[in-house]
Order: C-alpha cells, then structure tokens, then sequence
C-alpha cells in the first residue's frame, strides 16, 4: 500500500473512532453513525477482505439493535459497539 492510501485508511479509522465516541456518548444517533462509517468503506476496502466483511456483518447488526428501544438478548447495542471498537483496533494493528 503506498503512503497516499495508508494515510487516507488511517484518516478513515480516524473517523470511524471518532464516530464511535460520539455514537458512545449519544452524540450521533446509531443511524448516524453507520451512515458515517458507510461513507467510508470504499477507502476502508484497503484492509484485508475480511475486514470489510466483518465490519458490513456490524454494522448491519447495529442498525437491527438499532429497532429496539430496550436491550435485547440478540440485538445488544452495548455489545455491537464493543465489536466495534475490537474491529477497530485489529484494523489498525492490520495497516502498521
């Protein structure tokens, strides 16, 4: 990966982790933010395939936790958002 694409897959992680403080902290809406790091993901296609596999599988079941008003067993946002943050740090471990 050359230094332009490393630096525009970084500045997306950037992104991504930004969102997702604000997402934590109620900032932004759920919807908000998948929308943010959907916006990203033809750069976030320089990772490894599986990356963007698993991120999509997230996202798509963040925004189904999304529909529920309480916790449920299969639909936890607490835990989506903890996937989240784990993809993010094996995203960035994958581009040093």
């Amino acid at each position: 990966m050359n230094t332009y694409a490393t630096a525009a897959l970084n500045a997306a992680l950037d992104r991504l982790e930004t969102s997702l403080l604000a997402a934590l902290n109620h900032q932004i809406t759920t919807a908000d933010f998948c929308r943010q790091v959907r916006a990203d993901v033809p750069t976030l296609a320089a990772l490894p395939p599986r990356y963007l596999d698993v991120l999509q599988s997230l996202l798509d079941r963040l925004e189904s936790s999304a529909l529920f008003t309480e916790e449920s067993c299969s639909f936890s946002q607490r835990d989506q958002f903890a996937s989240l943050q784990m993809w993010l740090d094996k995203a960035r471990s994958a581009t040093d």
